[in-house]
């Protein structure tokens, strides 16, 4: 049985009708509620301690950060949000100032002991300092490092070395100057902080009392000053989240291009309409495809978030929204998202690892083996493009015209690599060994759904023709992340999506500091790190950008990375949805989005 996309409010209102003595009641106005799916688990709800995509998603509509992007403008901008005004920064820009907006209020929570709690200064440095303490294993350390925020580092060698973070000792690099005022003060020129400040799923603002109160249950207990807060999780299975009653007087304001008629008619739409428009939105975790695809056409879903690339042919002929689907009022957004796919291969691995010739030579004639052209004409049904390397479309730093070996397809060349290198076939069943005559089996990293069993059928496939034994071990993204974590992955297929215009960062994928974190492989290479360190400093231009090819080179050359593909995402609303546009960075985009009761289904 199909259920409603919408709920009724439960409350009625009874009023006295003037003059008479009987009660009559008032009608009830439907909750506008937004339905839709994601397709993997969420893993938590803390800032800090995130690096999956959709907990990011849900994060960053319960907490802001100091800034956010403007929802409609392109190029993308940065505009206030907890902050008052863009931040005072030094010619140097290794000093940034930020005065806070006053009376903007945590959602309520026992934390606070029945008062409403004021965002300040102090919370800011608090949420910082939170994600160098080495108890919470922060993702973004390493990128927040990169930052070079004075003292913390220090403070985070501190707590390594005692096994407590002393919160309360001041850092030089962020300090509340005044209830309202912050200030960064960075060991070396950031140009590009001000994304980072934008950045409200790993900056969220978290306050003290219910980072102590909570404890190590932190990931189950979100409480932030953003639009909506947490009402009902039942882990991997359903997400609920409700208009936050203490949320600031916020009304809805952008920059569309004057070029983009959508955007210029949802602007005319939305604007001055106070936010958020939604009461509550449900998420479920459908991972299979076809069960997330007929929801939305039954009418559950308002919304098909990246339809699923199997039926793209059936919802998308030529790139076209399908007839039966726009009688019925559907509407699409189709855009390259910017993201990248990748395998990874553990560099500490005794048979992918290594950076001596021959191991070197394993992994480059895998990636040449690779046909990356097939992934993409066939499970993604041509709903991607073929990457060259990891910097990601709509960054700043994306070149289309770069080509490399990461993009080429050769078999050929890949088995004589293998062959000069002494991986042949030595006990004659078949299968490539290694050079010293043990086994050459791959075991690679996957999720157990119908759209990665197309995608495991390529590499398979490829894989065979070059001689080489993969085997697939398959479990939730949960259980593969944590195990990639701890070094238990030799391999694994994994995306990444940019959360910022910021072309560079996603070489972080290499930087030997973030071993155990965004560098999955423990790829070490002094060099790139260098150039990692190099292009963070300068500003954008040609400089920067031939830094960063260089450094893309080195990781193409040694390849812990063979880099697969960039998607197209396609988005499908149903006729009752209004205002969704995909934003390249930003994941906020509940509070801009709102339900016409008037078009329900009846």
């Amino acid at each position: 049985m199909s259920l409603k996309p919408w709920a009724l409010a439960t409350s009625l209102c009874l009023a006295l009708a003037a003059g008479t003595t009987g009660a009559q009641t008032a009608p009830t106005q439907p909750l506008k509620v937004f339905r839709y799916a994601f397709n993997v688990a969420e893993t938590g709800l803390d800032p800090a301690q995130l690096s999956d995509l959709y907990s990011r998603i849900v994060t960053s509509n319960i907490f802001d950060a100091l800034y956010t992007y403007d929802f409609l403008a392109r190029p993308v901008k940065v505009r206030p949000n907890l902050a008052e005004d863009m931040p005072v920064t030094s010619p140097d820009f290794k000093m940034f100032t930020v005065k806070l907006r006053r009376g903007i209020y945590f959602a309520d929570d026992p934390a606070f002991g029945g008062k409403r709690r004021e965002v300040t200064a102090a919370d800011v440095v608090y949420s910082y300092k939170r994600i160098f303490d080495p108890h919470l294993k922060s993702p973004q350390l390493s990128n927040i490092q990169e930052n070079g925020i004075l003292g913390l580092d220090e403070m985070n060698k501190e707590a390594e070395r005692t096994g407590k973070f002393n919160y309360d000792h001041e850092a030089e690099g962020i300090r509340a100057l005044d209830r309202y005022t912050v200030q960064f003060k960075l060991a070396s020129p950031r140009p590009r902080f001000i994304y980072d400040l934008a950045d409200s799923s790993v900056d969220g603002i978290v306050a003290r009392e219910v980072a102590e109160k909570y404890g190590d249950q932190i990931m189950e207990h979100p409480v932030g000053t953003g639009p909506f807060k947490l009402a009902e999780w039942k882990r991997s299975s359903k997400i609920a989240l409700v208009r936050n009653p203490d949320y600031r007087e916020e009304h809805y304001e952008a920059e569309p291009p004057a070029d983009d008629p959508v955007s210029q008619a949802i602007y005319r739409q939305m604007k001055g309409k106070r936010l958020p428009m939604v009461d509550r939105v449900e998420v479920s975790i459908i991972e299979e495809p076809q069960p997330r695809w007929l929801a939305f056409l039954n009418n559950e879903h308002d919304f098909m978030e990246r339809l699923p690339q199997a039926f793209a042919n059936q919802a998308i002929p030529n790139n076209k929204l399908a007839p039966n689907l726009a009688k019925r009022g559907i509407q699409m957004e189709r855009v390259a998202l910017s993201d990248v796919t990748f395998i990874w291969f553990r560099m500490d691995d005794p048979i992918v690892g290594g950076y001596t010739p021959d191991k070197v030579a394993l992994r480059r004639a895998i990636g040449l083996a690779y046909n990356s052209a097939e992934e993409v004409r066939l499970p993604r049904r041509g709903q991607a493009i073929v990457a060259q390397g990891p910097v990601m479309p709509q960054t700043l730093n994306y070149d289309p015209k770069f080509k490399s070996e990461n993009g080429t397809f050769d078999r050929a060349r890949a088995m004589a690599l293998l062959d000069m290198f002494g991986y042949t076939d030595k006990n004659g069943d078949g299968w490539r060994d290694m050079p010293d005559g043990s086994p050459l089996v791959i075991e690679l990293g996957t999720l157990p759904q119908q759209d990665y069993r197309e995608l495991d059928e390529i590499v398979k496939r490829n894989m065979d023709a070059l001689g080489i034994k993969f085997i697939f071990k398959p479990g939730t993204f949960p259980e593969q992340i944590k195990a990639a974590r701890a070094g238990k992955l030799q391999a694994w297929q994994l995306g990444l999506a940019a959360s910022s215009p910021n072309g560079g960062a996603v070489l972080e994928l290499g930087y030997s500091p973030s071993t155990g974190q965004l560098n999955f492989p423990g790829f070490k290479n002094e060099r790139f790190d260098e150039l990692y360190r190099k292009q963070g400093l300068l500003p954008d231009g040609p400089e920067r950008q031939a830094v960063i090819q260089e450094a893309v080179k080195i990781l193409i050359a040694y390849m812990p990375y063979k880099f697969r593909a960039h998607r197209i995402g396609t988005d499908l609303m149903q006729p009752w949805l209004k205002g969704y546009k995909r934003h390249p960075n930003a994941l906020d985009f509940w509070k801009y989005i709102d339900i016409d009761p008037a078009r329900l289904p009846r």
